[in-house]
């Protein structure tokens, strides 16, 4: 029941006793003192006084079953926050190599992109230069091959004419011009 309950019973005991005596009193038979205020401080005072007595041994075990669980509480309390406190501290080093883990990530992909970059810009440069030397290359073969053609006309256009003179006649000094020409060419190569 608890102490409460333990000082309601009394106290209703007490009262019960009182109105029993009283009612004796009454009818002429064992007197007691009737005035309220002597009789309930009389009263309250041996009510305290057998609290006091019976009741210290139930409420100092009630005290000391109080205070080891708060004390234990405590304890308890005390270990969690030091158990927090080491998952704190765990987790922030998890967190900072964490960082430094995406950081060095980060900085290895920056040179593997720049790296990258490089390589493609080279690669591309040679392809241009590449280009321009075939495109170069084609061109000289080009020009070559149009000037090849235009010699052939030329000289078959030269053979045509030098042909159609031939044929209607080519007067002596001319004729003798043309031979010292070709020795002169002959000759000076």
């Amino acid at each position: 029941m608890g102490n409460m309950g333990t000082f309601l019973l009394l106290a209703a005991e007490a009262n019960a006793v009182h109105s029993e005596l009283a009612e004796g009193a009454a009818e002429g038979g064992f007197g007691l003192n009737l005035d309220l205020f002597e009789t309930n401080l009389i009263n309250l005072a041996i009510l305290v006084g057998i609290l006091f007595y019976f009741g210290r041994k139930v409420l100092s075990n009630i005290l000391n079953e109080r205070r080891s669980k708060i004390a234990t509480a405590v304890q308890e309390a005390e270990q969690r926050l030091k158990e927090a406190q080491i998952a704190l501290s765990q987790a922030q080093g998890q967190l900072t190599q964490a960082q430094a883990e995406a950081q060095r990530i980060r900085k290895a992909a920056e040179e593997n992109a720049q790296a990258a970059k490089e390589a493609l810009l080279a690669r591309a440069g040679q392809d241009v230069e590449r280009l321009r030397q075939t495109a170069a290359a084609d061109l000289n073969t080009e020009r070559e091959r149009a000037l090849a053609e235009l010699r052939q006309r030329v000289a078959a256009l030269a053979l045509q004419k030098v042909e159609s003179q031939l044929r209607t006649g080519i007067a002596d000094d001319v004729q003798q011009t043309i031979i010292d020409r070709s020795i002169a060419q002959v000759g000076g190569r």
